[in-house]
């Protein structure tokens, strides 16, 4: 691995960490928001989806200027962005004010998939491309994990508007690991050409309409499944099990861990045997392991069924950027991760409402019931999209 190759790894580690931290503080902070504004789980529930609906916005507006101006040029802007929004979480005096700056923030955390999947895809090789993605991606669980060790220690002392303001300190840091970081070759290359950038380019056939279709499905269900458990489940627990904040924040450090290792397993499948062999064997395990979560009845059951959980739920995560990356031209690349990433956040962001809908009404085993159909439904989908299927070939060349 070559020093770029390695700094480009690291910055978009980083950035996918912290915009993963900054998201995440809501799962950790979404009961003791439930107490101060008085409101139902469904209400509580939108902020997720509102989040999302802002990632698709600035997703769509980012990633166009990712593939015009260049993959650097963006990240500057979207790390701020996102930062200043969460920093204005502190003066939220009512629910309202929440939707608003959660909005804002999605706007500038939507933009950071895109430019970094596609910075790697340009600097790797393609049998790289699943591991090096999946290495990137780890970078969201490790911004997880710190999420839930400053919500355990910040929450109980300082309350939760202040986990916001102080998850804007690392931004310096980000900003500090991508300085001076270059546009790779791939990408200078075809700007040069003067080829153009448009939305529409991702439905001008009736085959790419539907690839785009059906990997937003795909990722609309992958989204669905991490964002409803790692939202709710801490709240769930702490109903459920009687764990503190502290306590089910060890709870999704364990989650966390899990689908860490799901990652770097799925990007070694994925390189070695296909990304189809790989999305469906993560897909069907994923649909049967959410069932652990029913029979854990203790707090170590329970970390071993999240470990198991986690380990098939987001293993799959860096592999759709691998892929998404691979079936567009560089042109419009971030554009279709961007699109197809947040397209698949913004609607799989109702899964918050769902799973409130769901709680409020039911109980955890209709969650879990919900959660494995949608994963069956993804691997449907994978099944009808020709192209992914022919990469097992183009990403062996």
């Amino acid at each position: 691995m070559s020093k770029y190759q390695r700094k480009v790894l690291l910055s978009t580690s980083a950035g996918i960490a912290l915009e993963n931290m900054d998201i995440m503080f809501l799962a950790f902070s979404l009961s003791s928001m439930i107490a101060t504004f008085h409101i139902s789980g469904t209400q509580a529930g939108m902020i997720a989806t509102i989040t999302n609906l802002g990632m698709l916005v600035g997703g769509i507006f980012f990633g166009l200027m990712a593939d015009k101006y260049g993959r650097v040029k963006v990240f500057s802007q979207t790390v701020l962005l996102f930062s200043i929004a969460s920093l204005l979480m502190f003066f939220a005096s009512n629910i309202y004010l929440v939707y608003l700056f959660r909005f804002i923030a999605g706007i500038g955390a939507g933009g950071e998939y895109g430019a970094c999947m596609s910075l790697i895809s340009e600097s790797f090789s393609k049998k790289q491309i699943g591991r090096a993605s999946s290495i990137a991606g780890i970078g969201a669980q490790v911004g997880a994990a710190l999420a839930a060790i400053l919500a355990a220690v910040v929450i109980p002392w300082l309350g939760w508007k202040m986990l916001y303001v102080i998850g804007v300190l690392p931004v310096l840091m980000v900003l500090v690991i991508r300085r001076g970081l270059k546009e790779p070759e791939d990408f200078q290359k075809t700007r040069a050409t003067g080829k153009t950038t448009k939305l529409s380019h991702l439905f001008e056939t009736k085959h790419l309409a539907w690839q785009t279709i059906g990997l937003s499905i795909m990722v609309t269900v992958q989204i669905a499944g991490y964002f409803g458990l790692m939202n709710w489940l801490p709240s769930i627990m702490q109903a459920q099990l009687g764990l503190s904040v502290s306590g089910s924040s060890l709870w999704m450090v364990s989650t966390i861990v899990g689908m860490s290792l799901g990652m770097l397993t799925f990007g070694i499948i994925m390189d070695k045997l296909g990304p189809r062999t790989a999305f469906t064997i993560f897909l069907l395990c994923s649909s049967l392991s959410v069932f652990l979560l029913v029979m854990a009845h203790s707090q170590w059951s329970l970390v071993a069924a999240a470990v198991v959980v986690g380990y098939f739920i987001n293993g799959m995560y860096g592999g759709y950027g691998a892929i998404i990356s691979s079936l567009y031209p560089t042109e419009i690349r971030a554009t279709a991760n961007n699109f197809i990433m947040n397209l698949g956040r913004a609607v799989g962001g109702f899964s918050s409402i769902v799973i409130g809908f769901l709680m409020d009404h039911y109980n955890l085993t209709a969650v879990i019931i919900f959660l494995s159909s949608i994963y069956l439904v993804s691997l449907l989908v994978l099944m009808t999209i020709t192209g992914v299927k022919e990469l097992k070939i183009s990403l062996q060349e």
